[in-house]
C-alpha cells in the first residue's frame, strides 16, 4: 500500500438507508462521470440517480473498484462503448443492498466481488452499481475489499487465456509478456498453480517481484530480445499486441498457442499458420465459474493482487493519470464510501 491508501469504506452491516435524492426525488449517488472523451481532466465527480436492480440483478454498494488499462482507453476514445456521457469501471467489490426479481444466490448484506459484463456493463466507478447476479461471487473472507476489487477483470483475463483457451498443464512452458502488470502478475501466479514453468518479460527492477510471485525466469525487455533464445514455449500470453504478437510466434513450439489481449500485426496470423501454431485474440467475459475459481485460488493462498496505489473516488482523474504512465506494478484501486 502507498500513502494514497484509504481505509475500508464502511462495515458490511451498513443499512440500505434512503440517502440523498436527485431533484426529481430519486435516490442519488456520486459517480466518476464524463460527458466528453479526452484526458483524465474530463472525469468529474457527479451526482447521478442511483440504479435500480432489474430481474436477475443485484444492487451493490461499492467499497472499492479496480482500474484497468481499458478504462483509460475508453475514457479517451470510447472503443466499444457509445459516446459519453458514461461512467466507467468493470471491477467491483462491495455489499449487496438489494436483490432483483428471481435472484437466489445473494441477499442484502452479502459481500461480493466480480466483473461487470465487458464491455457494455461498465459503471463500477460509482457509489452504487447494478449487475447480473452471475457476474459475482462471494468475496473471499481472507482479503479486504481493496484486494478483492483489484482482481476480477485482470484475473479473469489471465484465467480465460491460460486455463480455458490455452489449457495450460503441469510441466508446460509459458512466456508472459509484461508480467509485472495487472494481468501479467496474476497470470504468473495462475500458471504456477497449474504447475507450469514460467518466463516473464519485465524491466530489470521488477525481476525480484516476479521471482517472488514464482516466475522461473525473467527477460529484461529493455536490454534483451525475448526471441534470442533456443527456448520454445507451449503457450505465450501476449498483453501488448502489434509486433510483439508476431514475434512471439517464433518462440512457440509447433502446436503451441499464442493468446493475445490486443490485435497483432497484419502478418501475425500468416506467421502462425506457417509455424503451425494457433494465434487467438481474447476479449474477457464475465463468468461466475471463473470468479469461483479465482476465489478458490485466493482462499488457498495461491493468488493475490499486488495493489501499488489506492485513490478516493473523488481523485479518480489522478488515478487515471498515474495509470497511463505505464509504470504501474500490479493494480490501482479506487476506494468508495457511499453516502448514507
Amino acid at each position: 500500500m502507498t500513502k494514497n491508501d484509504a481505509p475500508e469504506a464502511r462495515s458490511s452491516s451498513r443499512p440500505a438507508t434512503p440517502g440523498p435524492t436527485t431533484p426529481g426525488g430519486a435516490p442519488a449517488m456520486l459517480a466518476l462521470h464524463q460527458t466528453a472523451l479526452g484526458g483524465p481532466d474530463v472525469l468529474r465527480l457527479t451526482e447521478l440517480p442511483r440504479p435500480v436492480p432489474g430481474p436477475g440483478q443485484i444492487l451493490v454498494a461499492v467499497h472499492a473498484a479496480g482500474l484497468n488499462p481499458t478504462d483509460f482507453k475508453h475514457r479517451a476514445m470510447s472503443l466499444f462503448l457509445p459516446a459519453p456521457p458514461l461512467t466507467l469501471g468493470w471491477d467491483v467489490s462491495g455489499t449487496v443492498v438489494e436483490a432483483g426479481y428471481g435472484v437466489t444466490l445473494f441477499r442484502p448484506g452479502d459481500e461480493v466481488f466480480g466483473m461487470l459484463p465487458y464491455p457494455y456493463g461498465a459503471g463500477s466507478h460509482a457509489e452504487y452499481v447494478t449487475g447480473p447476479t452471475r457476474a459475482f461471487a462471494a468475496k473471499p473472507a481472507g482479503i479486504d475489499h481493496i484486494q478483492a476489487a483489484a482482481l476480477p477483470l485482470a484475473a479473469l483475463t489471465a484465467w480465460q487465456a491460460l486455463v480455458e483457451t490455452a489449457d495450460l498443464r503441469a510441466g508446460q512452458r509459458v512466456l508472459i509478456h509484461a508480467a509485472a502488470g495487472g494481468v501479467g502478475h496474476l497470470a504468473v501466479q495462475i500458471a504456477k498453480d497449474r504447475g507450469a514453468h514460467v518466463t516473464g518479460t519485465a524491466s530489470a527492477p521488477k525481476h525480484d517481484f516476479l521471482r517472488e510471485l514464482g516466475a522461473d525466469a525473467c527477460v529484461d525487455y529493455r536490454s534483451e530480445d525475448f526471441t534470442d533464445t533456443d527456448e520454445r514455449y507451449d503457450v505465450v500470453l501476449d498483453t501488448l499486441g502489434g509486433e510483439t504478437a508476431t514475434r512471439s510466434v517464433g518462440v512457440l513450439r509447433p502446436g503451441g498457442i499464442l493468446v493475445s489481449l490486443l490485435p497483432g500485426a497484419e502478418d501475425t496470423q500468416a506467421a502462425a499458420e506457417k509455424a503451425q501454431v494457433r494465434a487467438d485474440v481474447l476479449l474477457v467475459e464475465h463468468d461466475r465459474s471463473g470468479m469461483l475459481a479465482i476465489a478458490d485460488l485466493v482462499g488457498r493462498g495461491r493468488l493475490r493482487a499486488h495493489v501499488s496505489g489506492t485513490f478516493p473516488l473523488a481523485e479518480g482523474a489522478r488515478a487515471h493519470a498515474q495509470g497511463e504512465t505505464g509504470r504501474t506494478t500490479g493494480k490501482l484501486v479506487l476506494t468508495v464510501a457511499p453516502s448514507s
